[in-house]
């Protein structure tokens, strides 16, 4: 007896996240803008600056293009997520929160990183490592707000001890 099964899916466009991607050339990195479909609400998530070694300068150029998206679309940034420390490039959150707003977050093994780097720079006992740096420090299974979205925290060690990866959903 040959019997078929059919499931049927059925998907609300409506509530799926609006996500652009935006390439670093000079890092070889992505950084995203995570829209909610139903505000002007977003996260910018692995937001880059970079640095030409040679030279010692710093260049905004990324991060100038997602500050200007986000304007050009009236977007209300109101999460900047770091999903680790990079060693392949500098995080612009700083700069486009001064920019554009928004709280920086990071998941909370990021003492263990800059406990490390601290040591490898010889920052001394000014580099504070206690995550200070940031306005939230997630935790495994902590949860925020994208507008009417849900944005969950899931610990995730690999590339560096302190890694974050992100799930957003509708809740």
């Amino acid at each position: 007896m040959n019997q078929h099964l059919s499931i049927q899916f059925e998907v609300d466009m409506t509530q799926i996240p609006e996500v652009t991607h935006f390439f670093d050339e000079q890092s070889n990195t992505f950084s995203y803008v995570v829209k909610d479909p139903h505000s002007k609400a977003c996260a910018i998530v692995d937001s880059v600056l970079d640095i030409n070694y040679p030279a010692g300068r710093l260049s905004y150029k990324g991060a100038d293009e997602i500050i200007a998206f986000v304007r050009k679309n009236d977007l209300k940034v109101e999460w900047i997520i770091e999903t680790h420390v990079h060693a392949d490039n500098l995080s612009a959150a700083p700069y486009i929160k001064d920019k554009v707003g928004g709280l920086i977050g990071i998941g909370e093994h990021i003492n263990i990183v800059q406990d490390t780097f601290g040591k490898v720079f010889n920052e001394g006992t000014e580099f504070q490592r206690d995550g200070s740096q940031f306005d939230r420090l997630f935790s495994d299974g902590d949860s925020y707000q994208i507008g009417s979205l849900i944005g969950h925290a899931m610990h995730t060690p690999g590339h560096t001890p302190g890694s974050l990866s992100v799930l957003v959903d509708d809740g």
